[in-house]
């Protein structure tokens, strides 16, 4: 993480653990229940007509966990077992996954949820990221185009072949020299429209780099992405089926996701412009209606609840009219409907057209 967060010293991160745990064991041994103050952080509020901060990266409020209150005992020791394994992670300079820790205590920490919160608190107290920490994501995320990199080491030339899927790095920090030719950066939701374009060899007609997440991103993929943004000074496009999962997708690139509030600013694209898929295409690129899937209800609620977010109001209120109408024509389509024309379509017409564009469509309300 970067700014106020970052901690690149890992001697440093030691001896604040070790401050932290002997204050812990100080109120134990006078007999006092210790108290722990976590900040909380949040990326939107559900109210749009709020006056509120949520676009700033500052806490949103604290909790305070004591042993005095039965229900936060168990919060409280779980938080010391993930700091203890996190403390050995550092001594010994080896890296481990959210799942290598739950798996060393799995009767104890019960569910993987319960690890993914004492390590979002540990980050809070320590103010630093889970890279700090050395617990790195597995990662899920393809790379390929105008793009070369070092990575702890290891070298990734995607120019050497454009067209052929790098993995996204895990170690996202340890990248350095990025080179690229690119004009822009491609964010595809799915890995199946990610290798259409490959096949099509969309890379080798069009000088960009390709991104997926296949699905929702993970943490590496999203610090990639940020991290691409940030050395390259290029526009970001991101490109995802025209249902509520996939603006969910849209939104967790460009805005963050409220699980990790806290490192926000490392971890979302505020430049991205959406490309697509709108609720208007369909009609625009002559989608067939059996291609048009009906809203169900939990789309409706899902899509509700999203229209209720303080920052599509307050930054993006196109994407929110967008929205709308999607909720309003009741229907859903994948990105791969717009291939009805031709198998090739989505990389020779759509994408070119939309790039060229760079602009949402005059959405007609109906």
């Amino acid at each position: 993480m970067e700014g106020k967060f970052q901690i690149s010293d890992t001697t440093n991160l030691l001896r604040k653990i070790k401050d932290f745990t002997r204050s812990i064991v100080e109120d134990l041994a006078e007999g006092k229940s210790p108290e722990i103050s976590i900040n909380r952080f949040r990326n939107y509020c559900n109210d749009p007509e709020a006056d509120c901060f949520c676009s700033s990266d500052e806490p949103k409020g604290r909790e305070i966990l004591t042993l005095r209150k039965t229900s936060q005992t168990y919060r409280i020791d779980m938080l010391l077992r993930v700091l203890l394994i996190v403390q050995q992670l550092l001594q010994e300079n080896r890296h481990g996954s959210k799942r290598d820790i739950y798996y060393m205590h799995p009767s104890a920490f019960k569910a993987q949820s319960v690890v993914d919160r004492a390590i979002a608190d540990i980050c809070i107290l320590f103010k630093c990221s889970r890279y700090n920490l050395n617990v790195v994501s597995v990662g899920n995320g393809l790379v390929m185009g105008w793009l070369k990199f070092r990575e702890a080491g290891r070298k990734f030339d995607c120019l050497s072949s454009l067209n052929t899927a790098f993995p996204v790095p895990v170690l996202v920090e340890e990248v350095e020299d990025v080179v690229s030719l690119a004009d822009y950066i491609l964010v595809v939701e799915k890995e199946t429209v990610f290798q259409r374009l490959a096949n099509d060899m969309f890379c080798k007609t069009n000088r960009c780099i390709v991104v997926t997440g296949r699905g929702y991103p993970d943490v590496s993929t999203r610090r990639f992405l940020r991290l691409l943004m940030e050395k390259l000074q290029i526009p970001v496009h991101c490109l995802v089926d025209c249902d509520p999962y996939g603006f969910e997708i849209l939104a967790t690139y460009r805005f963050g996701s409220m699980q990790m509030a806290y490192d926000i600013e490392s971890l979302r694209a505020p430049e991205m412009k959406w490309l697509g898929a709108f609720p208007s295409d369909s009609e625009i690129y002559g989608v067939p209606q059996q291609c048009l899937l009906p809203l169900t209800e939990e789309d409706k609620k899902r899509t509700e609840a999203m229209l209720l977010r303080c920052y599509l109001k307050r930054e993006m209120p196109q994407w929110r009219l967008e929205l709308e109408t999607m909720l309003k024509r009741g229907v859903k389509f994948e990105i791969e409907a717009l291939s009805v024309h031709s198998l090739s379509f989505l990389s020779e017409v759509y994408i070119p057209s939309k790039i060229r564009s760079e602009s949402l469509p005059v959405t007609n309300l109906i």
